[in-house]
Protein backbone atom coordinates (compact mmCIF):
# COMPACT_ATOMS: atom_id res chain seq x y z
CA UNK A 1 0.00 0.00 0.00
CA UNK A 2 1.29 3.18 -0.94
CA UNK A 3 1.99 5.91 1.91
CA UNK A 4 0.23 8.91 1.66
CA UNK A 5 2.18 12.02 0.96
CA UNK A 6 3.44 14.14 3.57
CA UNK A 7 1.05 17.22 2.42
CA UNK A 8 -2.03 14.67 3.04
CA UNK A 9 -0.94 12.96 6.27
CA UNK A 10 -0.52 16.61 8.06
CA UNK A 11 -3.65 17.44 7.12
CA UNK A 12 -4.99 14.94 8.73
CA UNK A 13 -3.09 15.35 12.05
CA UNK A 14 -4.44 18.89 11.97
CA UNK A 15 -7.51 18.00 11.18
CA UNK A 16 -8.63 17.27 14.97
CA UNK A 17 -7.17 20.68 16.08
CA UNK A 18 -9.15 22.57 13.33
CA UNK A 19 -12.43 20.79 14.42
CA UNK A 20 -11.72 21.72 17.59
CA UNK A 21 -10.92 25.17 16.67
CA UNK A 22 -13.87 25.55 14.01
CA UNK A 23 -15.86 23.92 17.68
CA UNK A 24 -14.32 26.89 19.91
CA UNK A 25 -15.07 29.46 17.46
CA UNK A 26 -18.77 28.54 16.81
CA UNK A 27 -19.50 28.75 20.51
CA UNK A 28 -17.44 32.18 21.20
CA UNK A 29 -19.10 33.93 18.55
CA UNK A 30 -22.37 32.84 18.06
CA UNK A 31 -24.27 34.30 21.16
CA UNK A 32 -22.35 37.81 19.71
CA UNK A 33 -24.23 36.68 16.34
CA UNK A 34 -27.62 36.09 17.93
CA UNK A 35 -27.27 39.62 20.04
CA UNK A 36 -26.83 41.59 16.82
CA UNK A 37 -28.98 39.15 14.87
CA UNK A 38 -32.06 39.55 17.40
CA UNK A 39 -31.44 43.61 17.11
CA UNK A 40 -32.06 43.79 13.76
CA UNK A 41 -35.34 41.23 13.68
CA UNK A 42 -38.91 42.28 13.53
CA UNK A 43 -40.87 41.78 16.72
CA UNK A 44 -42.74 38.73 15.41
CA UNK A 45 -39.54 36.87 15.11
CA UNK A 46 -38.53 37.21 18.10
CA UNK A 47 -41.44 36.11 19.91
CA UNK A 48 -41.65 33.14 17.82
CA UNK A 49 -41.84 29.61 19.40
CA UNK A 50 -39.46 28.19 16.47
CA UNK A 51 -36.21 30.40 16.41
CA UNK A 52 -35.62 32.47 13.29
CA UNK A 53 -31.73 31.78 12.69
CA UNK A 54 -32.06 33.71 9.24
CA UNK A 55 -35.23 36.57 8.81
CA UNK A 56 -36.69 37.37 5.56
CA UNK A 57 -37.00 40.94 6.74
CA UNK A 58 -34.55 43.30 8.94
CA UNK A 59 -35.56 46.47 10.61
CA UNK A 60 -34.23 49.14 12.89
CA UNK A 61 -37.24 49.98 15.31
CA UNK A 62 -35.57 48.73 18.30
CA UNK A 63 -32.30 50.68 17.63
CA UNK A 64 -34.49 53.66 17.90
CA UNK A 65 -36.25 52.33 20.53
CA UNK A 66 -33.05 52.18 22.01
CA UNK A 67 -31.28 55.14 21.54
CA UNK A 68 -34.66 57.13 22.89
CA UNK A 69 -34.94 55.24 25.77
CA UNK A 70 -35.02 57.19 28.91
CA UNK A 71 -31.23 57.48 30.25
CA UNK A 72 -29.53 55.93 27.37
CA UNK A 73 -27.14 58.81 26.40
CA UNK A 74 -26.65 59.74 30.37
CA UNK A 75 -25.32 56.82 30.60
CA UNK A 76 -23.33 56.54 27.95
CA UNK A 77 -21.83 59.60 28.67
CA UNK A 78 -21.24 58.46 32.24
CA UNK A 79 -19.77 54.88 30.81
CA UNK A 80 -17.25 57.22 28.79
CA UNK A 81 -16.42 59.51 31.66
CA UNK A 82 -14.94 56.89 34.08
CA UNK A 83 -13.71 54.73 31.35
CA UNK A 84 -11.65 57.58 30.18
CA UNK A 85 -10.57 58.62 33.30
CA UNK A 86 -9.52 54.84 34.55
CA UNK A 87 -7.54 54.71 31.37
CA UNK A 88 -6.19 57.84 32.13
CA UNK A 89 -5.29 58.08 35.39
CA UNK A 90 -3.63 53.81 34.97
CA UNK A 91 -1.00 55.16 32.38
CA UNK A 92 -0.41 58.37 33.80
CA UNK A 93 0.85 56.42 37.44
CA UNK A 94 2.10 52.86 35.49
CA UNK A 95 4.39 54.88 33.22
CA UNK A 96 6.60 56.38 36.34
CA UNK A 97 6.11 53.13 38.35
CA UNK A 98 6.95 51.02 35.37
CA UNK A 99 10.01 53.79 34.72
CA UNK A 100 11.26 53.55 38.72
CA UNK A 101 11.34 49.78 38.34
CA UNK A 102 12.74 49.18 34.51
CA UNK A 103 15.43 52.19 35.29
CA UNK A 104 16.21 52.51 38.65
CA UNK A 105 17.99 50.63 41.44
CA UNK A 106 16.43 51.12 45.26
CA UNK A 107 15.13 49.38 48.25
CA UNK A 108 12.13 47.13 47.95
CA UNK A 109 12.02 47.28 44.07
CA UNK A 110 11.54 43.42 44.33
CA UNK A 111 8.67 44.01 46.94
CA UNK A 112 7.43 46.33 44.89
CA UNK A 113 7.12 44.61 41.82
CA UNK A 114 6.10 41.31 43.69
CA UNK A 115 2.94 43.35 45.30
CA UNK A 116 1.78 44.38 41.48
CA UNK A 117 2.10 40.57 40.32
CA UNK A 118 0.14 39.31 43.23
CA UNK A 119 -2.46 42.55 42.78
CA UNK A 120 -2.68 41.04 38.89
CA UNK A 121 -3.31 37.45 39.91
CA UNK A 122 -5.61 38.53 42.63
CA UNK A 123 -9.59 38.08 41.83
CA UNK A 124 -11.15 41.61 42.26
CA UNK A 125 -14.57 40.17 43.21
CA UNK A 126 -13.25 39.18 46.92
CA UNK A 127 -12.92 42.84 47.35
CA UNK A 128 -16.28 43.81 46.73
CA UNK A 129 -17.64 44.01 50.15
CA UNK A 130 -14.62 45.74 51.43
CA UNK A 131 -14.81 48.44 48.98
CA UNK A 132 -18.10 48.75 49.64
CA UNK A 133 -17.41 49.32 53.31
CA UNK A 134 -14.63 51.48 52.48
CA UNK A 135 -16.89 53.36 50.34
CA UNK A 136 -20.02 53.81 52.81
CA UNK A 137 -17.54 54.81 55.91
CA UNK A 138 -15.85 57.63 53.35
CA UNK A 139 -19.71 59.24 52.48
CA UNK A 140 -18.14 58.20 48.58
CA UNK A 141 -21.34 55.97 47.58
CA UNK A 142 -22.77 57.83 44.52
CA UNK A 143 -20.33 59.12 42.78
CA UNK A 144 -19.12 58.22 39.83
CA UNK A 145 -15.23 59.28 41.10
CA UNK A 146 -14.88 56.31 43.64
CA UNK A 147 -15.87 54.20 40.46
CA UNK A 148 -13.19 55.69 38.75
CA UNK A 149 -10.58 55.30 41.30
CA UNK A 150 -12.01 51.45 41.62
CA UNK A 151 -11.63 50.56 37.77
CA UNK A 152 -7.85 52.21 38.17
CA UNK A 153 -7.14 50.11 41.09
CA UNK A 154 -8.36 47.28 39.26
CA UNK A 155 -6.10 47.96 35.38
CA UNK A 156 -3.02 49.68 37.20
CA UNK A 157 -1.55 46.29 38.21
CA UNK A 158 -1.72 45.25 34.38
CA UNK A 159 -0.53 48.56 33.19
CA UNK A 160 2.94 48.35 34.99
CA UNK A 161 3.72 45.17 34.27
CA UNK A 162 3.42 45.22 30.80
CA UNK A 163 5.19 48.92 30.29
CA UNK A 164 7.49 47.71 32.56
CA UNK A 165 8.39 44.84 29.82
CA UNK A 166 8.17 46.90 27.63
CA UNK A 167 10.86 49.72 29.00
CA UNK A 168 13.46 46.15 29.54
CA UNK A 169 13.37 45.86 26.07
CA UNK A 170 14.66 49.48 24.99
CA UNK A 171 18.40 49.95 25.49
CA UNK A 172 19.16 52.30 28.26
CA UNK A 173 21.82 53.50 25.72
CA UNK A 174 19.10 55.20 23.76
CA UNK A 175 18.78 57.86 26.82
CA UNK A 176 22.28 57.82 27.67
CA UNK A 177 23.19 59.37 24.43
CA UNK A 178 20.11 61.72 24.44
CA UNK A 179 21.87 63.10 27.62
CA UNK A 180 25.22 63.31 26.30
CA UNK A 181 23.49 65.56 23.71
CA UNK A 182 22.35 67.97 26.23
CA UNK A 183 18.85 66.65 27.19
CA UNK A 184 17.91 66.51 30.69
CA UNK A 185 17.06 62.42 31.97
CA UNK A 186 13.46 63.43 31.75
CA UNK A 187 13.84 64.61 28.29
CA UNK A 188 15.44 62.01 27.08
CA UNK A 189 12.66 59.60 28.46
CA UNK A 190 9.87 61.73 26.52
CA UNK A 191 12.08 62.18 23.10
CA UNK A 192 13.34 59.30 23.18
CA UNK A 193 11.88 56.12 25.01
CA UNK A 194 8.22 57.38 25.40
CA UNK A 195 7.42 57.07 21.65
CA UNK A 196 9.18 53.32 21.27
CA UNK A 197 6.35 52.74 24.05
CA UNK A 198 3.90 53.09 21.62
CA UNK A 199 2.59 49.41 21.26
CA UNK A 200 2.37 49.27 24.95
CA UNK A 201 0.74 52.04 25.55
CA UNK A 202 -2.26 50.96 23.05
CA UNK A 203 -2.01 47.54 24.74
CA UNK A 204 -2.40 48.63 28.14
CA UNK A 205 -4.94 51.20 27.04
CA UNK A 206 -7.27 48.74 25.26
CA UNK A 207 -7.61 46.73 27.88
CA UNK A 208 -8.49 49.24 30.48
CA UNK A 209 -10.63 50.54 28.29
CA UNK A 210 -12.50 47.24 28.16
CA UNK A 211 -12.43 46.14 31.33
CA UNK A 212 -13.83 49.72 32.78
CA UNK A 213 -16.56 49.53 29.97
CA UNK A 214 -18.06 46.02 30.58
CA UNK A 215 -17.63 46.09 34.38
CA UNK A 216 -21.10 45.33 36.10
CA UNK A 217 -20.44 44.35 39.30
CA UNK A 218 -18.82 47.33 41.40
CA UNK A 219 -20.76 49.45 39.39
CA UNK A 220 -24.01 48.19 40.83
CA UNK A 221 -23.03 48.18 44.37
CA UNK A 222 -21.18 51.47 44.82
CA UNK A 223 -23.61 53.66 42.49
CA UNK A 224 -27.19 52.70 44.99
CA UNK A 225 -28.77 56.11 45.24
CA UNK A 226 -28.11 58.34 42.60
CA UNK A 227 -29.68 56.11 39.94
CA UNK A 228 -28.05 59.53 37.56
CA UNK A 229 -24.75 58.12 37.81
CA UNK A 230 -25.33 54.58 36.86
CA UNK A 231 -23.25 53.15 33.59
CA UNK A 232 -24.66 51.14 30.81
CA UNK A 233 -23.85 47.74 32.11
CA UNK A 234 -26.24 48.22 35.10
CA UNK A 235 -28.73 50.45 32.76
CA UNK A 236 -28.73 47.68 30.22
CA UNK A 237 -29.52 45.38 33.25
CA UNK A 238 -32.56 46.86 33.84
CA UNK A 239 -34.54 47.69 30.45
CA UNK A 240 -37.46 46.79 30.63
CA UNK A 241 -41.18 47.95 29.91
CA UNK A 242 -44.64 48.40 31.35
CA UNK A 243 -45.56 44.52 29.73
CA UNK A 244 -41.80 43.13 30.41
CA UNK A 245 -38.34 42.81 28.50
CA UNK A 246 -38.43 44.30 25.04
CA UNK A 247 -35.59 41.80 23.81
CA UNK A 248 -35.37 43.35 20.83
CA UNK A 249 -34.69 46.65 21.88
CA UNK A 250 -32.45 45.18 25.02
CA UNK A 251 -30.41 43.66 22.16
CA UNK A 252 -29.91 46.56 20.21
CA UNK A 253 -28.56 49.04 23.45
CA UNK A 254 -26.35 45.71 23.82
CA UNK A 255 -24.97 45.68 20.17
CA UNK A 256 -24.59 49.42 20.89
CA UNK A 257 -23.10 48.86 24.30
CA UNK A 258 -20.36 46.44 22.32
CA UNK A 259 -19.51 48.82 18.86
CA UNK A 260 -17.03 51.80 20.84
CA UNK A 261 -15.03 48.10 21.78
CA UNK A 262 -15.07 47.09 18.61
CA UNK A 263 -14.29 49.99 17.06
CA UNK A 264 -11.19 50.74 18.94
CA UNK A 265 -9.66 47.21 18.53
CA UNK A 266 -10.28 47.11 14.99
CA UNK A 267 -8.95 50.42 14.51
CA UNK A 268 -5.62 49.07 16.76
CA UNK A 269 -5.65 45.62 15.80
CA UNK A 270 -1.76 45.08 14.61
CA UNK A 271 -0.58 47.66 16.99
CA UNK A 272 -2.16 46.24 20.17
CA UNK A 273 -1.62 42.27 19.34
CA UNK A 274 2.40 43.80 18.56
CA UNK A 275 2.43 45.22 22.42
CA UNK A 276 0.46 41.93 23.47
CA UNK A 277 2.97 39.49 22.30
CA UNK A 278 5.46 42.40 23.08
CA UNK A 279 5.08 42.41 26.72
CA UNK A 280 4.63 38.83 27.02
CA UNK A 281 8.16 37.87 25.79
CA UNK A 282 10.41 40.64 26.87
CA UNK A 283 11.36 42.27 30.45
Amino acid sequence: MRPLPASTSGMLRRLPLNAGALVVFVLCVFPVYWMVLTAFKPTPDIQAETPVFLPTSLTLEHFSAAVNADGFWLFWRNSLIVTAGCVLLALAVAIGSAFAVARLRWKGRRGFVLMVFIAQVAPWEALLIPMYVIARDTDMLDRLATLTLVYFMITLPFTIVTLRSFLTAIPKELEEAAQVDGCTRAAAFRRVTFPLLAPGLLATSLFGFITAWNEFAFANMLIIKNQDDRTLPVWLSSFSNVFGTDWGATMAASTLFALPVLILFLVLQRRVATGLAGGAVKG
